[in-house]
């Protein structure tokens, strides 16, 4: 994939500045037991609706849940907190947060101005990612999920937090991959697909059939 070599330099270059948090962090060490801290990466159009649709499979020790959308996202606010008021009925001590960051990528901007607002972002998550430290991270494809998962994945390598991430490829994705699956496969614990003929492109993956 041409996209891989500069993420590969930007993963390298990113490991150096973390070095320091590596220092700072006092890891706690111990038996984890539930809730199991959640970050959900909502995006535009139908993503953050799919994304929602799975969370409400999901039983109440995925919590806290921590939602991180892009800045231009005008729309998914108001669905998530729709949604979680809606959870408050049944479970009382459910608890969300809502961050956002700058957007890795807009529609039609060119590959190179591309590369340094995905680095942007990617530097702008790392100290989200960090504050967070969730154990699980479910994204279903938006581009703000690329820098939140590599964040991660630096955290991870840094021995800092190690976090789990499963992406789900979106139902509308039958032949090929988006652009953010193509990147995160190869980084995600759980690549999950929704079609047949993606499982076999890509064999690493898990296909469930339709589950949004």
């Amino acid at each position: 994939m041409e996209e891989l070599p500069v993420v590969v330099v930007l993963l390298l270059l990113l490991s150096l500045l973390l070095v320091p948090l590596v220092l700072l962090d006092r890891r706690r060490r111990g038996r984890r037991t539930p809730p199991f801290s959640l970050l959900v990466v909502a995006g535009s159009g139908g993503h953050t609706t799919e994304i929602l649709r799975l969370l409400s499979c999901l039983s109440e020790s995925y919590s806290p849940r921590h939602y991180v959308l892009a800045d231009s996202d005008k729309m998914s606010e108001a669905k998530i907190r729709s949604f979680e008021q809606k959870r408050a009925e049944t479970f009382s001590e459910s608890q969300f947060s809502l961050d956002r960051i700058p957007r890795s990528r807009e529609v039609r901007q060119s590959w190179v101005s591309s590369v340094l607002t995905t680095l942007y972002s990617i530097l702008y998550s790392l100290p989200l990612t960090y504050k967070r430290k969730p154990d699980l991270i479910l994204c279903n494809g938006p581009g703000t999920c690329v820098p939140v998962c590599l964040s991660a994945f630096l955290l991870g390598l840094l021995r800092i937090k190690r976090t789990i991430i499963v992406y789900v490829e979106s139902i509308c994705r039958v032949e090929t991959l988006s652009l953010s699956g193509k990147i995160l496969y190869y980084f995600s614990d759980y690549f999950i697909v929704q079609w047949p003929d993606l499982k076999k492109k890509y064999p690493k993956s898990v296909y469930l059939g339709r589950i949004v």
